[in-house]
C-alpha cells in the first residue's frame, strides 16, 4: 500500500513539474522579446514583427502558468499543513511578494505590450517590454527565495511553541543560497527560451515559410543561447555545485555517485549506481576531476556517501543520480549545438544548413527536460529534509488526509492537465502555423540581426 506521504510528494512533484514548463519559457522569452524590441528601435521592422509573434506565444504560456500555478499555492495548505503551520509567517512573505508585486506588474505590462503598441509608440513600447522582463524575473526571484529557505534557512528563530518566526526580511531576500540558485535557474530559463525560439525558426526555414524574419530571429536566439549555455555550466553551475558540496554534502555525494571517500576523486560521467555494492557499474570517469572542481586541487579529499549516517541519505539515490547526470549531459550538448550554430551564424550559413536546422528543431523538448531534471536533483537531494537539518519531510505533511483523498486529487490533476496540454498544443500550433508577419512596412534586404 502506498502511504499518504509518498502520494503528497508525488502530487506536488507532478503539479510543480508541469507548472514549471511554462514559467521557464516565459522567463526566457521575456529577455528575448526585450532584445527584439531594442533591435526594432534601430529601424528593423522584422524585429518588431518577431516580437509580436513571440508575444502571442508568451501570452498563452503566461496564462497556462497562472492556471497551473494557483493550485500549488493551495497545496501548501492541503498537503503540507504542518509545514505551513510552522513556517507560514516566513514562506508567506516571499509568496505574497511574488503575487502582489511581481505577478501584477507582469500582468499589467503584458497587457500594455500586447494591446498598446500603436498608442505607446516605439520607445515606450520598448520600455514596457523591459518592465515585463523585470517583472517576470522578479517573480522568479521571490519563488527562488522561498525554495532557498527550505534548502538553507536563514533569518529566523524558533519559538517555544515550535513556530518559526522571521527575524530579518533582508536576510531572507539576500540568502546566499538564493542568489546562486537564482542565477543558475534563470540561465536555464534563458536556454529554454533560446532553444524554443531557434526550434520554431528552424521549423519555418525547413518549410520555407517566413524565411526573412525567421533567419533573423534565429540569429538572435543563437547569439543569446550560446553564452547562456556556457554560463549555465560555468560559473553558475559551478557555484551551485560548490554550495551544495559545502552545505548539503550528502546530496552532493549521492548525485555525483561518489560512495567512498577518496583523495583525488574522479568525476563520474556515465555509469549506473549499484547501491548493493556501493559502486558505479560500467563507469566512465575523469580521474581526479571531482577533487579539482570542488576544491581546486587535483588531490583534495572528497567525502563519500558512506561517511554519513544512512538515515540522512536521500531516499531515491538512483533517481537523484540520473536526474543530475541528465541535466549535466544535456547542458554539454546545448553548448555544442549552440556553439556550432554560432559559427554558422557568423558565416551567414545557418539558415541554409539543413542538418543543423533539423537538430535545432528537434532540440525543442530537451531544455524543458534538463530544467525539470535540475529541479528533481534539487528536491530529491534535499530528502529526508523538508527544511534542511530542521524539519523532516514526514513532519511537514498533512496528518488527516487519507491515501484515497490524495490519490483522487492526483488523478484529477492528471486528467485536467492532460486537457490543458491538448488545448495549449492546439492553440500554440495555430500561432506557429500562422507565423510572424510584417505590418504595413517593407522588409529590409540586409541579412543578419540588425
Amino acid at each position: 500500500m502506498i502511504d499518504s506521504l509518498l502520494l503528497h510528494r508525488v502530487q506536488f512533484a507532478f503539479t510543480a513539474s508541469f507548472h514549471y514548463l511554462f514559467p521557464q519559457l516565459t522567463m526566457g522569452l521575456a529577455l528575448l522579446i526585450f532584445i527584439l524590441k531594442c533591435i526594432g528601435l534601430r529601424g528593423n521592422p522584422w524585429a518588431d514583427a518577431a516580437a509580436r509573434f513571440w508575444l502571442k506565444i508568451f501570452g498563452l504560456t503566461f496564462l497556462m502558468g497562472v492556471v497551473t500555478g494557483i493550485p500549488l499555492e493551495f497545496q501548501f495548505g492541503t498537503n503540507w499543513a504542518q509545514l505551513v503551520k510552522s513556517t507560514g509567517s516566513i514562506l508567506g512573505q516571499t509568496l505574497a511578494m511574488e503575487g502582489i508585486f511581481a505577478f501584477f506588474l507582469e500582468s499589467t505590462f503584458l497587457y500594455l505590450l500586447i494591446f498598446g503598441e500603436k498608442k505607446l509608440g516605439k520607445r515606450l513600447h520598448c520600455l514596457v517590454s523591459f518592465l515585463l522582463f523585470a517583472g517576470t524575473w522578479l517573480s522568479g526571484y521571490f519563488i527562488i527565495c522561498t525554495n532557498a529557505f527550505l534548502q538553507h534557512p536563514v533569518g529566523y528563530r524558533i519559538g517555544e511553541d515550535g513556530i518559526y518566526q522571521l527575524t530579518s526580511i533582508w536576510a531572507l531576500l539576500s540568502n546566499p543560497w538564493a542568489i546562486k540558485q537564482y542565477l543558475h535557474t534563470m540561465t536555464g530559463a534563458v536556454i529554454t527560451g533560446c532553444f524554443t525560439m531557434a526550434s520554431i525558426a528552424a521549423f519555418h526555414l525547413l518549410k520555407q515559410q517566413h524565411q526573412d524574419i525567421s533567419r533573423r530571429y534565429l540569429s538572435v536566439a543563437v547569439l543569446v543561447g550560446f553564452p547562456a549555455s556556457m554560463i549555465a555550466a560555468m560559473p553558475t553551475g559551478d557555484w551551485e555545485a560548490k554550495q551544495v558540496q559545502q552545505h548539503q554534502p550528502v546530496k552532493f555525494a549521492a548525485m555525483e555517485g561518489h560512495f567512498h571517500t577518496e583523495d583525488g576523486a574522479g568525476l563520474v560521467i556515465l555509469g549506473q549506481p549499484n547501491l548493493q555494492e556501493m559502486k558505479i557499474d560500467n563507469p566512465i570517469i575523469i580521474p581526479k576531476a571531482l577533487s579539482f572542481l570542488t576544491h581546486a586541487s587535483w588531490n583534495a579529499r572528497v567525502k563519500g556517501l558512506t561517511e554519513y549516517d544512512r538515515d540522512l541519505w536521500p531516499d531515491n539515490i538512483e533517481l537523484l543520480y540520473f536526474s543530475y547526470h541528465i541535466m549535466a549531459g544535456l547542458g554539454t550538448l546545448f553548448i555544442a549545438l549552440m556553439g556550432i550554430s554560432l559559427v554558422l551564424v557568423l558565416k551567414r550559413k545557418l539558415h541554409t544548413s539543413r542538418f543543423i536546422l533539423w537538430l535545432l528543431m528537434l532540440s525543442l523538448p530537451f531544455p524543458f527536460i534538463a530544467n525539470t531534471a535540475g529541479w528533481f536533483t534539487t528536491e530529491i537531494g534535499r530528502q529526508p529534509w523538508l527544511i534542511y537539518n530542521l524539519m523532516k519531510t514526514a513532519d511537514g505533511a498533512s496528518n488527516n488526509i487519507s491515501q484515497g483523498n490524495v490519490m483522487f486529487t492526483l488523478l484529477g490533476f492528471m486528467g485536467l492537465y492532460l486537457l490543458l496540454s491538448v488545448l495549449y498544443f492546439f492553440l500554440v500550433t495555430r500561432i506557429i502555423g500562422k507565423g510572424p508577419e510584417l505590418i504595413n512596412q517593407p522588409e529590409t534586404e540586409t541579412e543578419g540581426v540588425a
